[in-house]
């Protein structure tokens, strides 16, 4: 494929934003930058889920010119999504429509095998979609931290990072349960799953639960993740056209 490969990237609802009189979209520029800079082009999505409903067809429908998704960060997934009541008053800005329709890009995404990076928000939201649940708040949050994770060897994370490396995290909760086929490759020192692959997927897929784009200007290693990425959708795309 030449050109850079379109990478879709889900918008998160703002309040407010400067130079807008109303409620905004946002992209994190790292992020996008981070894309920019491993070769794709990022391409942000409204996320579109009038009355909270939209199924992975309809997502489909609308990002059938992608070649990848990354899937970002964001506020806290609703707990009614596994099936649990709100159990703790930290769970912050959950938007039901921002839910459903992240939901259903990650449902879309690996059903159709397009290449997936899931990061935080993004990466609990797929252990959700798979069958998985969330510890709502954690006894010692992961806040404006940087901290160590441990990388199954022999794993494509650890070619990436090497199998002990410093991430940059903001997050207070993290996944419980495992979804169905979810494979942990890497790990906090407190036992917390920061990585996982599927690999039953019919596409490439990484979720991580640090937030490579922080640290993506000054750390090659957190490059080589979106570099993982747009090598998968220059893969995709041809095979997809075929």
């Amino acid at each position: 494929m030449s050109g850079r490969p379109l990478i879709a990237v889900p918008a998160r609802f703002s309040a407010s934003a400067s130079a807008h009189r109303y409620r905004a979209l946002t992209t994190a520029r790292t992020l996008s930058e981070g894309v920019l800079r491993a070769g794709g082009e990022p391409v942000a999505v409204h996320p579109w889920a009038p009355d909270g409903v939209v199924s992975p067809e309809e997502v489909g429908e609308r990002l059938g010119f992608a070649a990848g998704v990354l899937l970002p960060g964001g506020g806290d997934v609703s707990p009614s999504l596994y099936g649990a009541p709100v159990a703790d008053s930290t769970v912050y800005d959950v938007d039901d429509e921002q839910d459903a329709f992240d939901l259903a890009v990650a449902r879309w995404a690996l059903e159709a095998g397009v290449p997936l990076l899931a990061v935080c928000r993004g990466w609990q939201l797929v252990d959700v979609a798979l069958g998985g649940d969330l510890e709502q708040h954690m006894a010692d949050p992961h806040l404006h931290r940087v901290h160590d994770v441990t990388v199954e060897p022999g794993t494509q994370l650890a070619a990436a990072i090497g199998e002990r490396a410093s991430v940059s995290c903001f997050h207070h909760q993290r996944v419980r349960r495992l979804g169905t086929g979810l494979v942990p490759v890497a790990w906090a020192d407190d036992g917390t799953v920061e990585g996982a692959t599927l690999p039953s997927a019919s596409g490439w897929f990484l979720g991580v639960q640090w937030h490579p784009e922080d640290t993506v200007d000054s750390d090659p290693a957190q490059l080589r993740l979106f570099e993982l990425l747009v090598q998968a959708a220059r893969a995709f795309s041809p095979a997809r056209r075929a």
